[in-house]
Protein backbone atom coordinates (compact mmCIF):
# COMPACT_ATOMS: atom_id res chain seq x y z
CA UNK A 1 0.00 0.00 0.00
CA UNK A 2 1.17 3.65 -0.86
CA UNK A 3 0.73 6.13 1.59
CA UNK A 4 1.12 10.13 0.69
CA UNK A 5 2.75 11.96 3.91
CA UNK A 6 2.71 15.41 1.85
CA UNK A 7 0.38 18.47 2.72
CA UNK A 8 -3.39 17.94 2.17
CA UNK A 9 -3.07 20.45 -0.34
CA UNK A 10 -0.52 19.12 -2.63
CA UNK A 11 -1.86 15.14 -3.69
CA UNK A 12 -1.11 16.22 -7.01
CA UNK A 13 2.13 15.47 -6.66
CA UNK A 14 1.19 11.91 -5.94
CA UNK A 15 -1.22 11.19 -8.83
CA UNK A 16 1.58 13.08 -11.18
CA UNK A 17 4.27 10.72 -10.13
CA UNK A 18 3.71 8.07 -12.68
CA UNK A 19 3.31 10.43 -15.96
CA UNK A 20 6.80 12.59 -14.51
CA UNK A 21 8.47 9.61 -14.12
CA UNK A 22 7.71 8.23 -17.46
CA UNK A 23 8.79 11.57 -19.07
CA UNK A 24 11.97 11.77 -17.00
CA UNK A 25 12.82 7.61 -18.40
CA UNK A 26 12.33 8.63 -22.17
CA UNK A 27 15.54 10.70 -21.71
CA UNK A 28 17.45 7.40 -21.41
CA UNK A 29 18.03 7.25 -25.12
CA UNK A 30 19.80 11.02 -24.67
CA UNK A 31 22.42 8.85 -22.32
CA UNK A 32 22.59 5.94 -24.68
CA UNK A 33 23.64 7.96 -27.06
CA UNK A 34 26.68 9.63 -26.16
CA UNK A 35 27.70 6.35 -24.23
CA UNK A 36 28.05 4.49 -27.26
CA UNK A 37 28.76 7.54 -29.84
CA UNK A 38 31.44 9.56 -27.27
CA UNK A 39 33.88 10.87 -30.13
CA UNK A 40 30.62 11.80 -32.39
CA UNK A 41 28.70 13.67 -30.09
CA UNK A 42 32.07 15.59 -28.78
CA UNK A 43 32.88 16.39 -32.32
CA UNK A 44 28.91 17.66 -32.93
CA UNK A 45 29.76 20.02 -29.79
CA UNK A 46 32.83 21.42 -30.87
CA UNK A 47 31.57 22.34 -34.02
CA UNK A 48 28.28 24.14 -32.51
CA UNK A 49 30.24 25.87 -30.28
CA UNK A 50 32.84 26.97 -33.08
CA UNK A 51 30.21 28.09 -35.52
CA UNK A 52 27.90 29.72 -32.66
CA UNK A 53 30.66 31.90 -31.44
CA UNK A 54 32.05 32.80 -34.78
CA UNK A 55 30.75 36.05 -34.38
CA UNK A 56 31.61 37.28 -31.04
CA UNK A 57 34.14 39.56 -30.36
CA UNK A 58 36.35 36.83 -29.11
CA UNK A 59 35.73 34.34 -31.97
CA UNK A 60 36.76 37.45 -34.45
CA UNK A 61 39.88 38.08 -32.62
CA UNK A 62 40.44 34.61 -32.37
CA UNK A 63 39.32 33.82 -36.36
CA UNK A 64 36.68 31.28 -35.35
CA UNK A 65 35.49 31.33 -39.26
CA UNK A 66 38.46 29.80 -40.23
CA UNK A 67 38.70 26.98 -37.69
CA UNK A 68 37.83 24.22 -39.24
CA UNK A 69 39.71 21.46 -36.84
CA UNK A 70 40.94 20.76 -33.45
CA UNK A 71 44.39 21.17 -34.22
CA UNK A 72 43.23 24.94 -35.79
CA UNK A 73 41.54 25.29 -32.23
CA UNK A 74 44.20 24.56 -30.64
CA UNK A 75 47.27 25.84 -32.27
CA UNK A 76 45.39 29.27 -31.78
CA UNK A 77 43.64 29.65 -28.59
CA UNK A 78 46.03 29.44 -25.63
CA UNK A 79 45.12 27.44 -22.12
CA UNK A 80 43.07 29.43 -20.19
CA UNK A 81 42.68 30.22 -16.49
CA UNK A 82 40.00 33.01 -14.75
CA UNK A 83 42.71 35.63 -14.61
CA UNK A 84 43.44 35.72 -18.27
CA UNK A 85 39.46 35.14 -19.12
CA UNK A 86 38.63 38.29 -16.38
CA UNK A 87 38.88 41.11 -18.50
CA UNK A 88 36.38 40.00 -20.48
CA UNK A 89 33.93 38.55 -18.45
CA UNK A 90 34.23 42.05 -16.27
CA UNK A 91 33.01 43.51 -19.62
CA UNK A 92 30.16 41.55 -19.32
CA UNK A 93 29.12 42.29 -16.16
CA UNK A 94 29.16 45.83 -16.74
CA UNK A 95 26.32 44.48 -19.37
CA UNK A 96 28.23 44.58 -22.52
CA UNK A 97 27.14 41.45 -25.01
CA UNK A 98 28.11 39.31 -27.84
CA UNK A 99 31.77 39.17 -25.77
CA UNK A 100 32.26 35.71 -25.05
CA UNK A 101 28.76 34.39 -26.07
CA UNK A 102 26.54 35.78 -28.96
CA UNK A 103 23.30 35.27 -26.33
CA UNK A 104 22.50 37.71 -24.09
CA UNK A 105 24.71 37.11 -20.27
CA UNK A 106 22.82 38.16 -17.51
CA UNK A 107 23.48 35.63 -14.79
CA UNK A 108 27.05 34.72 -13.68
CA UNK A 109 27.79 31.80 -11.15
CA UNK A 110 29.75 33.34 -8.10
CA UNK A 111 32.19 30.64 -6.59
CA UNK A 112 34.93 31.38 -4.04
CA UNK A 113 36.50 28.41 -4.98
CA UNK A 114 38.70 26.55 -1.91
CA UNK A 115 42.36 27.77 -2.58
CA UNK A 116 41.71 31.63 -2.65
CA UNK A 117 39.70 34.49 -0.68
CA UNK A 118 38.92 36.06 -4.15
CA UNK A 119 35.28 35.93 -5.64
CA UNK A 120 35.02 34.44 -9.40
CA UNK A 121 32.30 35.40 -11.36
CA UNK A 122 31.32 32.44 -13.80
CA UNK A 123 29.18 33.84 -16.71
CA UNK A 124 25.99 31.82 -17.34
CA UNK A 125 24.17 31.89 -20.56
CA UNK A 126 20.67 30.87 -20.96
CA UNK A 127 21.95 27.66 -23.23
CA UNK A 128 24.30 26.41 -20.45
CA UNK A 129 21.32 26.71 -18.08
CA UNK A 130 18.83 24.53 -20.47
CA UNK A 131 21.21 22.20 -22.19
CA UNK A 132 23.95 21.73 -19.76
CA UNK A 133 22.95 22.17 -16.12
CA UNK A 134 19.26 21.45 -16.44
CA UNK A 135 19.69 18.93 -18.53
CA UNK A 136 22.79 17.05 -16.77
CA UNK A 137 20.60 16.65 -13.76
CA UNK A 138 17.62 15.68 -15.82
CA UNK A 139 19.81 13.02 -17.13
CA UNK A 140 20.85 12.06 -13.86
CA UNK A 141 16.99 11.42 -12.61
CA UNK A 142 16.84 9.12 -15.85
CA UNK A 143 19.23 7.34 -15.16
CA UNK A 144 17.87 6.24 -11.68
CA UNK A 145 14.64 5.97 -12.60
CA UNK A 146 15.30 3.48 -15.14
CA UNK A 147 17.25 1.67 -12.71
CA UNK A 148 14.85 1.78 -9.35
CA UNK A 149 11.93 0.63 -11.08
CA UNK A 150 10.03 0.99 -7.81
CA UNK A 151 10.83 4.37 -7.27
CA UNK A 152 8.23 7.18 -5.90
CA UNK A 153 10.14 9.85 -6.23
CA UNK A 154 8.43 12.59 -8.09
CA UNK A 155 5.26 11.58 -5.39
CA UNK A 156 7.20 14.46 -2.99
CA UNK A 157 9.57 16.86 -3.22
CA UNK A 158 13.30 17.59 -3.23
CA UNK A 159 14.55 19.49 -1.34
CA UNK A 160 17.61 21.38 -2.02
CA UNK A 161 20.37 23.01 -0.21
CA UNK A 162 21.87 25.41 -2.39
CA UNK A 163 23.54 28.95 -1.93
CA UNK A 164 22.26 32.45 -1.79
CA UNK A 165 21.76 35.27 -4.68
CA UNK A 166 22.56 38.48 -4.96
CA UNK A 167 21.92 41.42 -6.95
CA UNK A 168 25.42 42.42 -8.99
CA UNK A 169 25.27 46.53 -8.41
CA UNK A 170 27.74 46.86 -11.42
CA UNK A 171 24.09 47.34 -13.19
CA UNK A 172 20.84 46.44 -13.12
CA UNK A 173 20.61 44.19 -15.99
CA UNK A 174 22.94 41.64 -14.21
CA UNK A 175 22.68 39.43 -11.62
CA UNK A 176 24.76 37.10 -9.48
CA UNK A 177 24.63 34.16 -6.97
CA UNK A 178 26.13 30.72 -5.99
CA UNK A 179 25.34 28.11 -8.80
CA UNK A 180 21.86 26.44 -7.11
CA UNK A 181 20.83 30.05 -6.51
CA UNK A 182 21.14 30.94 -10.41
CA UNK A 183 19.71 27.74 -11.17
CA UNK A 184 16.73 27.75 -8.52
CA UNK A 185 15.78 31.67 -10.01
CA UNK A 186 15.50 30.45 -13.00
CA UNK A 187 14.10 26.80 -12.71
CA UNK A 188 10.90 26.08 -15.23
CA UNK A 189 7.23 26.04 -13.00
CA UNK A 190 7.05 22.65 -13.61
CA UNK A 191 10.70 22.70 -11.49
CA UNK A 192 8.95 24.76 -8.95
CA UNK A 193 6.28 22.47 -8.29
CA UNK A 194 8.81 20.15 -7.26
CA UNK A 195 11.03 21.63 -4.90
CA UNK A 196 11.36 22.79 -1.56
CA UNK A 197 11.51 24.69 0.40
CA UNK A 198 10.33 28.69 -0.96
CA UNK A 199 12.31 30.43 -3.08
CA UNK A 200 12.75 33.22 -0.65
CA UNK A 201 14.21 30.77 2.58
CA UNK A 202 16.45 29.02 -0.25
CA UNK A 203 18.15 32.48 -1.48
CA UNK A 204 18.39 33.33 1.96
CA UNK A 205 22.56 34.31 2.40
CA UNK A 206 22.40 34.57 5.99
CA UNK A 207 23.44 30.83 6.84
CA UNK A 208 22.80 29.88 10.44
CA UNK A 209 19.44 31.58 10.15
CA UNK A 210 18.94 29.47 7.07
CA UNK A 211 19.63 26.47 8.56
CA UNK A 212 16.85 27.28 10.90
CA UNK A 213 14.25 28.37 8.20
CA UNK A 214 14.99 25.32 6.35
CA UNK A 215 14.49 22.92 9.14
CA UNK A 216 11.16 24.52 9.96
CA UNK A 217 9.92 25.17 6.28
CA UNK A 218 10.03 21.25 5.29
CA UNK A 219 9.54 19.57 8.68
CA UNK A 220 5.81 18.84 7.04
CA UNK A 221 6.75 18.15 3.83
CA UNK A 222 7.12 14.87 1.85
CA UNK A 223 10.78 14.84 0.98
CA UNK A 224 11.59 12.18 -1.12
CA UNK A 225 14.98 13.75 -2.23
CA UNK A 226 17.84 15.62 -1.38
CA UNK A 227 20.45 17.68 -3.07
CA UNK A 228 23.04 19.56 -1.89
CA UNK A 229 26.82 19.31 -0.15
CA UNK A 230 27.67 16.81 2.49
CA UNK A 231 28.99 19.04 5.48
CA UNK A 232 25.71 21.69 5.50
CA UNK A 233 23.14 18.89 5.04
CA UNK A 234 24.29 17.14 7.65
CA UNK A 235 24.34 20.20 9.93
CA UNK A 236 20.17 20.07 8.48
CA UNK A 237 19.87 16.77 9.48
CA UNK A 238 20.90 17.28 13.17
CA UNK A 239 18.72 20.63 13.34
CA UNK A 240 15.96 18.29 12.02
CA UNK A 241 16.94 15.60 15.09
CA UNK A 242 16.70 18.28 17.72
CA UNK A 243 13.31 19.65 16.67
CA UNK A 244 11.69 16.26 16.39
CA UNK A 245 13.54 13.81 18.76
CA UNK A 246 14.45 11.39 16.00
CA UNK A 247 17.76 10.22 15.23
CA UNK A 248 16.78 8.69 11.51
CA UNK A 249 16.24 11.02 9.07
CA UNK A 250 13.11 8.68 7.18
CA UNK A 251 11.89 9.01 10.56
CA UNK A 252 11.34 12.66 9.83
CA UNK A 253 10.38 11.87 6.04
CA UNK A 254 9.31 8.20 5.95
CA UNK A 255 9.23 8.73 1.45
CA UNK A 256 13.37 9.84 1.40
CA UNK A 257 14.82 7.40 -0.77
CA UNK A 258 17.58 9.39 -2.57
CA UNK A 259 20.64 11.92 -1.91
CA UNK A 260 22.78 13.13 -4.08
CA UNK A 261 25.70 14.67 -3.22
CA UNK A 262 28.86 16.40 -5.02
CA UNK A 263 30.96 19.21 -4.17
CA UNK A 264 33.38 17.29 -1.80
CA UNK A 265 34.75 13.55 -1.75
CA UNK A 266 31.52 11.67 -0.23
CA UNK A 267 34.30 8.92 0.93
CA UNK A 268 34.51 10.44 4.57
CA UNK A 269 30.70 10.99 4.77
CA UNK A 270 29.79 7.96 4.08
CA UNK A 271 29.18 6.16 6.81
CA UNK A 272 27.99 9.15 8.28
CA UNK A 273 25.44 9.45 6.30
CA UNK A 274 24.43 6.04 6.93
CA UNK A 275 24.06 6.38 10.39
CA UNK A 276 21.63 9.53 10.10
CA UNK A 277 19.70 8.06 7.00
CA UNK A 278 18.90 4.52 8.24
CA UNK A 279 17.15 1.49 6.61
CA UNK A 280 16.87 -0.26 3.42
CA UNK A 281 15.93 1.49 0.04
CA UNK A 282 18.27 4.31 0.45
CA UNK A 283 20.39 5.80 -2.49
CA UNK A 284 23.57 7.42 -2.67
CA UNK A 285 23.77 9.01 -5.85
CA UNK A 286 26.86 11.89 -6.83
CA UNK A 287 26.65 14.66 -9.89
CA UNK A 288 29.69 16.65 -10.49
CA UNK A 289 28.16 19.98 -11.21
CA UNK A 290 30.25 23.07 -11.00
CA UNK A 291 29.86 26.68 -11.76
CA UNK A 292 31.30 26.20 -15.08
CA UNK A 293 29.04 23.24 -16.29
CA UNK A 294 27.14 19.92 -15.20
CA UNK A 295 30.07 17.57 -15.99
CA UNK A 296 29.33 13.70 -14.85
CA UNK A 297 26.62 12.01 -12.98
CA UNK A 298 26.80 8.56 -11.18
CA UNK A 299 25.21 5.63 -13.12
CA UNK A 300 23.82 3.33 -10.85
CA UNK A 301 23.64 1.94 -7.43
CA UNK A 302 26.84 0.75 -6.62
CA UNK A 303 29.16 2.68 -9.28
CA UNK A 304 31.04 5.37 -7.41
CA UNK A 305 32.51 6.30 -10.58
CA UNK A 306 30.76 8.92 -12.92
CA UNK A 307 29.65 8.63 -16.51
CA UNK A 308 31.26 11.79 -18.51
CA UNK A 309 27.99 13.98 -19.72
CA UNK A 310 29.60 14.51 -23.86
CA UNK A 311 26.52 16.35 -25.06
CA UNK A 312 25.26 18.82 -23.25
CA UNK A 313 27.43 21.67 -24.35
CA UNK A 314 30.75 21.13 -23.45
CA UNK A 315 33.67 20.45 -25.18
CA UNK A 316 36.65 18.55 -23.39
CA UNK A 317 40.46 18.36 -23.18
CA UNK A 318 42.49 17.16 -20.81
CA UNK A 319 45.90 17.97 -19.62
CA UNK A 320 48.40 15.24 -18.80
CA UNK A 321 50.15 15.79 -15.09
CA UNK A 322 53.62 16.02 -16.48
CA UNK A 323 52.04 19.11 -19.00
CA UNK A 324 50.98 21.06 -16.01
CA UNK A 325 52.78 24.49 -15.29
CA UNK A 326 54.02 24.68 -18.82
CA UNK A 327 53.58 28.09 -20.65
CA UNK A 328 51.48 26.27 -23.25
CA UNK A 329 50.48 22.73 -22.05
CA UNK A 330 49.97 19.70 -24.64
CA UNK A 331 46.30 18.72 -24.45
CA UNK A 332 44.44 15.47 -25.17
CA UNK A 333 41.18 14.67 -26.47
CA UNK A 334 38.26 12.27 -25.58
CA UNK A 335 39.96 9.19 -27.97
CA UNK A 336 43.50 9.53 -26.61
CA UNK A 337 42.94 9.44 -22.54
CA UNK A 338 44.24 6.08 -20.82
CA UNK A 339 42.60 4.85 -17.96
CA UNK A 340 43.94 5.60 -14.23
CA UNK A 341 46.02 8.08 -15.12
CA UNK A 342 45.28 11.81 -13.60
CA UNK A 343 44.37 14.39 -15.82
CA UNK A 344 43.62 18.45 -15.64
CA UNK A 345 40.55 19.24 -17.19
CA UNK A 346 40.13 22.01 -19.66
CA UNK A 347 36.61 22.87 -20.66
CA UNK A 348 34.82 24.86 -24.16
CA UNK A 349 31.24 25.63 -23.39
CA UNK A 350 28.14 27.22 -24.45
CA UNK A 351 28.75 29.99 -22.13
CA UNK A 352 31.73 31.00 -23.69
CA UNK A 353 34.99 29.86 -21.58
CA UNK A 354 37.18 28.75 -24.09
CA UNK A 355 40.24 26.45 -23.09
CA UNK A 356 39.01 26.98 -20.00
CA UNK A 357 40.89 25.17 -16.94
CA UNK A 358 38.08 24.14 -14.36
CA UNK A 359 41.14 23.41 -11.61
CA UNK A 360 40.15 19.60 -11.05
CA UNK A 361 41.96 16.82 -11.69
CA UNK A 362 40.50 13.47 -12.71
CA UNK A 363 41.03 10.36 -13.63
CA UNK A 364 39.36 7.77 -15.97
CA UNK A 365 38.18 4.66 -14.48
CA UNK A 366 36.72 3.46 -17.47
CA UNK A 367 36.63 4.37 -21.59
CA UNK A 368 33.88 2.16 -22.58
CA UNK A 369 31.52 3.70 -21.50
CA UNK A 370 33.43 6.63 -20.24
CA UNK A 371 33.68 6.93 -16.60
CA UNK A 372 35.63 9.32 -14.41
CA UNK A 373 36.62 10.39 -10.40
CA UNK A 374 37.56 13.40 -9.36
CA UNK A 375 40.66 12.70 -8.08
CA UNK A 376 41.39 16.70 -6.78
CA UNK A 377 42.08 19.79 -7.33
CA UNK A 378 45.37 21.59 -9.55
CA UNK A 379 46.22 23.64 -6.62
CA UNK A 380 45.00 21.12 -3.73
CA UNK A 381 47.85 19.19 -3.24
CA UNK A 382 50.81 18.63 -0.89
CA UNK A 383 54.00 17.91 -3.05
CA UNK A 384 56.56 19.77 -0.61
CA UNK A 385 58.76 16.32 -0.21
CA UNK A 386 58.07 15.18 -3.59
CA UNK A 387 55.45 12.92 -2.43
CA UNK A 388 52.72 13.77 -4.75
CA UNK A 389 49.73 13.42 -2.23
CA UNK A 390 46.31 14.28 -3.86
CA UNK A 391 43.15 14.54 -2.12
CA UNK A 392 41.88 11.22 -3.61
CA UNK A 393 44.59 9.52 -1.13
CA UNK A 394 44.18 11.53 1.78
CA UNK A 395 40.25 10.44 1.71
CA UNK A 396 40.64 7.00 0.92
CA UNK A 397 43.31 7.00 4.03
CA UNK A 398 41.06 8.39 6.45
CA UNK A 399 38.23 6.38 5.10
CA UNK A 400 39.96 2.95 5.85
CA UNK A 401 41.57 3.81 8.68
CA UNK A 402 37.92 4.89 10.21
CA UNK A 403 36.63 1.56 9.22
CA UNK A 404 39.53 -0.14 11.21
CA UNK A 405 39.21 2.41 14.58
CA UNK A 406 35.40 2.83 14.34
CA UNK A 407 36.27 6.06 14.15
CA UNK A 408 33.72 9.11 12.22
CA UNK A 409 35.42 11.97 10.55
CA UNK A 410 33.46 15.25 10.22
CA UNK A 411 35.98 17.32 8.30
CA UNK A 412 39.72 17.56 7.80
CA UNK A 413 42.66 19.51 6.19
CA UNK A 414 46.18 18.62 5.63
CA UNK A 415 49.53 21.04 5.74
CA UNK A 416 53.28 20.36 5.62
CA UNK A 417 55.60 20.45 8.41
CA UNK A 418 58.88 21.47 6.72
CA UNK A 419 62.17 20.04 6.95
CA UNK A 420 64.78 21.76 9.09
CA UNK A 421 68.25 21.51 9.62
CA UNK A 422 67.65 19.48 12.92
CA UNK A 423 64.35 17.51 12.20
CA UNK A 424 62.65 15.79 9.37
CA UNK A 425 59.59 16.77 7.68
CA UNK A 426 56.10 15.41 8.18
CA UNK A 427 52.42 16.03 7.42
CA UNK A 428 50.60 17.92 10.06
CA UNK A 429 46.68 16.61 9.96
CA UNK A 430 43.76 18.80 11.58
CA UNK A 431 40.57 16.21 11.85
CA UNK A 432 37.54 17.29 13.37
CA UNK A 433 35.64 13.68 14.74
CA UNK A 434 31.98 12.85 14.93
CA UNK A 435 33.13 9.78 16.32
CA UNK A 436 36.48 10.05 17.96
CA UNK A 437 39.28 6.79 17.87
CA UNK A 438 39.33 5.16 21.56
CA UNK A 439 43.59 5.59 20.78
CA UNK A 440 44.09 8.53 18.44
CA UNK A 441 47.61 7.01 18.01
CA UNK A 442 46.44 3.40 16.51
CA UNK A 443 44.44 6.23 14.27
CA UNK A 444 47.38 7.66 13.48
CA UNK A 445 49.60 4.15 12.06
CA UNK A 446 46.78 3.27 9.89
CA UNK A 447 46.11 6.35 8.14
CA UNK A 448 49.99 6.63 7.55
CA UNK A 449 49.74 3.02 7.08
CA UNK A 450 47.28 3.04 4.36
CA UNK A 451 48.06 6.37 2.58
CA UNK A 452 51.88 4.53 2.16
CA UNK A 453 49.92 1.29 0.63
CA UNK A 454 47.97 3.91 -2.00
CA UNK A 455 50.60 6.66 -2.89
CA UNK A 456 54.45 5.00 -3.82
CA UNK A 457 55.98 8.49 -3.73
CA UNK A 458 54.89 9.19 -0.39
CA UNK A 459 55.86 5.83 1.00
CA UNK A 460 59.31 6.25 -0.87
CA UNK A 461 59.50 9.41 1.40
CA UNK A 462 58.29 7.89 4.68
CA UNK A 463 61.36 5.27 4.48
CA UNK A 464 63.04 4.92 7.64
CA UNK A 465 62.12 8.59 8.43
CA UNK A 466 64.63 9.78 6.01
CA UNK A 467 62.52 12.60 4.83
CA UNK A 468 58.95 12.36 6.20
CA UNK A 469 58.35 10.79 9.73
CA UNK A 470 55.02 9.74 10.82
CA UNK A 471 52.39 12.07 10.20
CA UNK A 472 51.31 14.61 13.16
CA UNK A 473 47.34 14.57 14.48
CA UNK A 474 45.49 16.85 16.11
CA UNK A 475 41.89 16.50 17.32
CA UNK A 476 39.95 19.58 16.64
CA UNK A 477 37.16 20.34 19.35
CA UNK A 478 33.35 20.51 17.78
CA UNK A 479 32.75 23.15 15.24
CA UNK A 480 35.91 24.18 14.61
CA UNK A 481 35.81 23.85 11.12
CA UNK A 482 32.04 25.56 11.07
CA UNK A 483 33.57 28.30 13.16
CA UNK A 484 36.31 29.06 10.58
CA UNK A 485 34.33 29.57 7.82
CA UNK A 486 31.75 31.30 9.49
CA UNK A 487 34.83 33.59 11.08
CA UNK A 488 35.85 34.07 6.87
CA UNK A 489 32.07 34.77 5.99
CA UNK A 490 32.38 31.46 4.00
CA UNK A 491 29.53 29.64 5.75
CA UNK A 492 27.09 27.87 3.47
CA UNK A 493 26.79 27.35 -0.49
CA UNK A 494 29.46 25.99 -2.34
CA UNK A 495 32.47 27.39 0.73
CA UNK A 496 34.29 24.05 1.82
CA UNK A 497 36.98 23.31 3.79
CA UNK A 498 40.03 22.99 1.69
CA UNK A 499 41.59 19.55 1.72
CA UNK A 500 45.24 19.60 0.72
CA UNK A 501 47.64 22.53 0.88
CA UNK A 502 51.01 22.90 -0.11
CA UNK A 503 51.63 26.17 2.52
CA UNK A 504 50.46 26.40 6.27
CA UNK A 505 48.17 29.22 5.79
CA UNK A 506 45.03 27.63 6.57
CA UNK A 507 46.22 25.30 9.50
CA UNK A 508 48.31 28.15 11.15
CA UNK A 509 44.72 30.12 10.75
CA UNK A 510 42.60 27.34 12.11
CA UNK A 511 45.10 26.50 14.92
CA UNK A 512 45.27 29.92 16.15
CA UNK A 513 41.13 30.25 16.51
CA UNK A 514 41.40 27.04 18.62
CA UNK A 515 44.25 28.91 20.84
CA UNK A 516 41.98 32.10 21.20
CA UNK A 517 38.87 30.34 21.88
CA UNK A 518 40.73 28.47 24.76
CA UNK A 519 42.33 32.08 26.20
CA UNK A 520 38.40 33.51 25.57
CA UNK A 521 37.19 30.58 27.54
Amino acid sequence: MNFYFGKPNEPYLYYLSPIVTWFIRQRFDNIHYFMEHPFEAQELVFQNLIAEASGTEWGKNYKYDSINNFDDFRNRIPVQDYDTLKPWIARMMKGEQNILWPSEIRWFAKSSGTTSDKSKFIPVSQEAMEECHYKGGLDLLSAYCMLNEDTKIFSGKGLIIGGSHQINNLNSLSSYGDLSAVLLQNMSFIGQLYRTPQLSIALMDEWENKIEALAQSTLKEDVTNIAGVPTWTMILIKRLFELTGKNNLRDVWPNLELYIHGGVSFTPYREQFKSLIKGDGMNFYESYNASEGFFAFQFGKRDEDLVLHLNNGIFYEFIPMNELGKEFPKTILIDEVKPDENYALVISTNSGLWRYMVGDTIKFTSIKPFRIKVTGRVKQFINAFGEEVIADNTDNAIAQACATTGAVVSDYTVAPVYLTYDNCGCHEWLIEFEKEPADLKIFTEHLDSNLRALNSDYDAKRYKDIALKEPTVHSLPKNTFYNWLKKKGKLGGQHKVPRLSNDRMYVDDIMSLIKGTLIDN
